[in-house]
């Protein structure tokens, strides 16, 4: 690429994270419940307007409603960064913002989610290599522990490595990511150390 189309492609990069923002600051799960007639998931459960919150607050469907569309989030800015010609670096960047408005939605006071299916959402297009081991660490810490935070927080403690071999140019968006979820993940992280964090087995 010569310099001028690589200045034209970066030309996109503001206005695409701006925009990754705003779709990210759109609740699926604030959004699903309004449309299933559920309570607001900020209220209720563990208050993380997630997909896991509103699998205990109104089952399955609306679930699977919110995690499609939480994912879609992180998806859709990933593809149109690589569309436009962008870098990988460029592609997390704009992904990172989708990611940062589903923590922080100008929408919804600020107050979202923790960003675990949004944060898999981006990575899976960004180096599908690496949404393979990060999925594959998801599902094998879940199978032990049936603690959905701690598979969450393993498998992105495993984003960032696997991107540092594989892809490095876009390590440092997704450990900033990784970063922010384990502090997102603060809470969970102490009732896990004073045995509280009893997972899907111990709810049951």
């Amino acid at each position: 690429m010569d310099t001028i189309a690589l200045q034209e492609s970066w030309g996109w990069l503001l206005p695409l994270c701006a925009a990754a923002y705003l779709l990210g600051s759109i609740s699926s799960a604030i959004l699903v419940c309004r449309l299933f007639g559920y309570p607001d998931p900020r209220t209720q459960g563990s208050s993380n307007p997630g997909a896991t919150n509103v699998l205990r607050i109104g089952g399955k469907p609306a679930a699977a409603l919110t995690l499609l569309g939480d994912v879609l989030k992180g998806t859709v800015p990933v593809l149109v960064a690589y569309g436009l010609g962008l870098s990988a670096t460029a592609a997390a960047l704009v992904g990172f913002c989708a990611f940062l408005g589903h923590l922080f939605p100008v929408f919804f006071q600020f107050r979202g989610g923790k960003g675990v299916a949004t944060a898999f959402g981006l990575l899976f297009p960004l180096h599908w290599p690496s949404g393979l081991v990060a999925g594959a660490v998801w599902l094998l810490v879940f199978g032990v522990t049936r603690i959905s935070s701690v598979a969450s927080l393993l498998a992105f403690v495993a984003a960032p490595i696997s991107l540092w071999f594989w892809l490095p140019t876009a390590f440092w968006p997704m450990a900033a990511l990784t970063v922010i979820m384990v502090i997102r993940h603060r809470a969970n992280l102490a009732k896990l150390l004073s045995g509280e964090e009893l997972g899907f087995r111990g709810k049951r």
